[in-house]
C-alpha cells in the first residue's frame, strides 16, 4: 500500500474508532491475555523457588477454578446486560432526539470504557482458568494464586465500574447532559472556523477563489469529514503553492467532483505529478457520514434538531428547546462578539497557502432562527428565548454585524400573535 493511501486509511480509522464499541474493548482484551500469561508465569517462578507470600491465601485446584469461573460467568452476563442498556438508550435517543445524535453515545468513552472493562475481565478469567490443573489432569497440580487473587481484586473494580455505569447511563440520558454534550462539539467546531487574526489564520477578506489552477478530484464518494489543514499548508511551503479547499467538511462529494485547487503563488497552473495529487488527497478524509468535529454546520445543526424534535406535536417540549437556544447563544455569541471567518490557512512567514470556505457566521445563526420561524411559532416560550438570543447579539456585536442581529430580533417578533 502507497503510504498517502496508508494515511488516509489511518484517518479514516481513527474517525470510525472515535465512535466504536469494538476498540477499547478489543485493546483491553489484549491486555488482559498479556496481563494473565505474566501472572501465570510469575505464579510457576514463585512455586518452584518455593516462596512464601504471606498476605495470599493457600487455594485448591477446584477453589481456584470456582471463583475464576463465577467472575468470569458474572463478568460476561453483567457485560451483556450493560450492552443491551446501551442499545436501549440508543434506541430511545434515535426515535426522541434525532438519528444524527447516536453518535454522541457511541462516541462517550465511559460506555466504551464500561464495556471495555467487563468483557476484558472475562477473557483475563477464561485465561488464568485454562492454567489452573490438578494431580489428576496431568500429574501435577498448579493453582496461579496471584493471578487468582488478581482477578477477585478485578472483580471488586469492576463492582464499583458497575455502579458508575448506571449513575452514567441516567446521567447522559437526560436532555440537558446531551444538550451541553453537542454544545461543546459546536463550540470546538466554531474554534475551527472562526478567530481573530494570529500567526496561524488570516480574516482579511480576499477576493474570490482563484479559476485557474490544477484540480484535485474526489477518489471515492463520500462526506468530506476532515481536511488536514496543517499538513496542506507544510505541502504548500515545499511546493511553493497555494491551495484553495472547494469541499469543505461537511460537503457531499462524487467521485471526480473538485475537492482541491493547486496554483503557484502567482496564482498560475502548476503540473502535479501521480504521487503529488495522492498526497494532497490524503489530507482530505470522507466517510459516509457527516462529524462534527470540522463540519460547524453539522455541529449546529444537532442543536437546532433537539430543538425541533422538542416542538414536534407527539413530544410537546417547548422546554427541551428554549434549553437548545440557550446553549446555541453560549458557542454562538463569543463568536459573533469578535471572531470573523477563516480565510485563509498561513505559513511561518505569514504568507496564505492554504484558502477554506467556511460559512458566514450570519448565515449560521440565521439557521437557528430558521427553526424558530419554522417550527416555533405557537410556542412563546419558544419565541421569547428566541428574542433573548437575538438581544444578546446586538449587545455584543460589532458595527458590521448589527444590523442582521436586529433583523433576526425583528423577524421572530413579527411571529408573536
Amino acid at each position: 500500500m502507497r503510504p498517502e493511501r496508508l494515511v488516509v486509511s489511518v484517518q479514516a480509522l481513527a474517525l470510525r474508532i472515535r465512535e466504536s464499541f469494538w476498540f477499547l474493548p478489543a485493546v483491553f482484551g489484549l491486555g488482559a491475555i498479556v496481563l494473565a500469561e505474566v501472572l501465570v508465569a510469575v505464579d510457576r517462578v514463585v512455586i518452584d523457588h518455593g516462596i512464601q507470600i504471606a498476605v495470599l491465601d493457600a487455594l485448591s485446584a477446584s477453589g481456584g477454578r470456582s471463583i475464576l469461573t463465577t467472575i468470569g460467568t458474572a463478568m460476561l452476563t453483567v457485560a451483556g446486560t450493560s450492552f443491551s442498556i446501551t442499545i436501549s438508550v440508543l434506541a430511545t435517543t434515535s426515535s426522541t432526539y434525532g438519528p444524527r445524535l447516536v453518535r454522541n453515545f457511541m462516541a462517550d468513552r465511559a460506555n466504551q470504557l464500561v464495556l471495555a472493562v467487563f468483557t476484558s475481565t472475562f477473557v483475563y478469567a477464561v485465561v488464568v482458568l485454562r492454567s489452573v490443573h490438578t494431580d489428576v489432569d496431568d500429574g501435577t497440580a498448579f493453582v496461579p494464586v496471584i493471578a487468582v487473587h488478581v482477578a477477585v481484586l478485578i472483580g471488586l473494580v469492576d463492582v464499583a465500574v458497575l455502579v458508575f455505569f448506571i449513575h452514567h447511563i441516567a446521567s447522559s440520558v437526560q436532555i440537558t447532559s446531551l444538550q451541553k454534550r453537542v454544545q461543546v462539539e459546536l463550540a470546538a467546531a466554531l474554534d475551527e472556523a472562526f478567530a481573530t487574526d494570529d500567526d496561524r489564520v488570516s480574516t482579511t477578506p480576499r477576493s474570490s477563489s482563484v479559476a485557474l489552477g490544477t484540480t484535485i478530484r474526489a477518489g471515492e464518494d463520500g462526506y468530506v469529514q476532515s481536511v488536514a489543514w496543517r499538513r496542506l499548508v507544510r505541502w504548500a511551503v515545499d511546493q511553493h503553492a497555494v491551495v484553495d479547499v472547494r469541499a469543505m467538511p461537511g460537503r457531499h462529494v462524487l467521485r471526480g467532483d473538485p475537492v482541491l485547487v493547486v496554483t503557484t503563488e502567482a496564482g498560475e497552473r502548476v503540473d502535479l505529478d501521480d504521487r503529488a495529487v495522492r498526497q494532497l488527497r490524503a489530507c482530505v478524509t470522507t466517510g459516509t457520514a457527516r462529524t462534527p468535529y470540522q463540519d460547524v454546520r453539522f455541529a449546529l445543526q444537532q442543536l437546532v434538531e433537539i430543538a425541533v424534535r422538542g416542538l414536534a406535536s407527539g413530544t410537546n417540549d417547548p422546554y427541551t428547546a428554549v434549553g437548545a437556544l440557550e446553549l446555541a447563544s453560549a458557542a454562538l455569541v463569543p463568536t459573533w462578539r469578535d471572531r470573523a471567518t477563516v480565510t485563509a490557512c498561513l505559513d511561518d512567514d505569514g504568507v496564505a497557502r492554504v484558502l477554506p470556505h467556511w460559512p458566514e457566521i450570519e448565515d449560521l445563526v440565521g439557521t437557528v432562527f430558521d427553526g424558530v420561524a419554522t417550527y416555533g411559532q405557537e410556542h412563546p416560550l419558544v419565541l421569547t428565548a428566541a428574542v433573548d438570543l437575538a438581544r444578546r447579539l446586538q449587545d455584543d456585536a460589532p458595527r458590521s454585524r448589527r444590523d442582521a442581529a436586529a433583523e433576526f430580533e425583528d423577524r421572530v417578533r413579527a411571529l408573536f400573535p
